[in-house]
C-alpha cells in the first residue's frame, strides 16, 4: 500500500488572490468544486483553523444519477471539511472525513494546497495523503485532477476577454 503523499501541480493564468477566492468562498467553490456530473452548494464556511465548510453535492448528469440510484445512495449528500491551516493567499489545508466506505473504519484525510506567485501566474501544489488502499487512493487522485481542471476552466471564464487573445 502507498504511504507517501501524492502531489498534483498546476499553473494558472491568474493571481494567487483570484485562485484563493475560488478556493475559499461559497460563490467561488460553486463555480468548479464538484466532479463532472455533480453540482456543489456551500451552505456554510468558516475560514479559520478548526472552522468548517459544509456543503451538499448533488448528482445531476444521467449517468451519475443512475449510478447513485444503483448503489442505493441519495442523489444529494451533505458533507463537510475541517480547516487545519488557513494562510491567505498562500496555504489551505483541511481534513475530509472518509466515513462512507463499506467495511472501513472512518478516518480523516488530509489535503494541503499551496499557492505561489509565478510572474503573472499562480503555481498550485495540492498534496494528498494516501487513502486506506491503493485503489481508493488512485480514484481519489483522479477526482482531484478533474477538480483542478474544473478550477482552471473557472479561471478561464473569469479572465477578461482581452487576456484570452481577443483584440482590446
Amino acid at each position: 500500500m502507498t504511504t507517501e503523499p501524492a502531489r498534483i501541480e498546476r499553473t494558472y493564468d491568474a493571481s494567487p488572490e483570484l485562485v484563493w477566492e475560488l478556493l475559499t468562498t461559497a460563490s467561488g467553490l460553486a463555480e468548479w468544486w464538484a466532479p463532472d456530473g455533480f453540482t456543489t452548494r456551500v451552505t456554510e464556511i468558516e475560514l479559520v483553523p478548526g472552522g468548517q465548510v459544509h456543503y451538499t453535492m448533488t448528482a445531476t448528469a444521467p449517468e451519475q444519477i443512475a449510478f447513485m440510484k444503483n448503489v442505493g445512495q441519495p442523489l444529494t449528500t451533505a458533507l463537510h471539511k475541517t480547516f487545519t491551516e488557513v494562510t491567505p493567499p498562500k496555504r489551505l489545508a483541511y481534513l475530509s472525513p472518509i466515513d462512507f466506505v463499506p467495511g472501513q473504519e472512518p478516518y480523516d484525510h488530509l489535503t494541503t494546497i499551496d499557492l505561489e506567485p509565478d510572474g503573472d501566474q499562480t503555481r498550485l501544489v495540492m498534496t494528498l495523503a494516501p487513502l486506506h488502499d491503493d485503489n481508493w487512493t488512485r480514484q481519489h487522485h483522479a477526482h482531484r485532477e478533474q477538480e483542478l481542471d474544473n478550477l482552471g476552466a473557472a479561471i478561464t471564464r473569469r479572465r477578461p476577454a482581452f487576456r484570452r487573445g481577443s483584440p482590446s
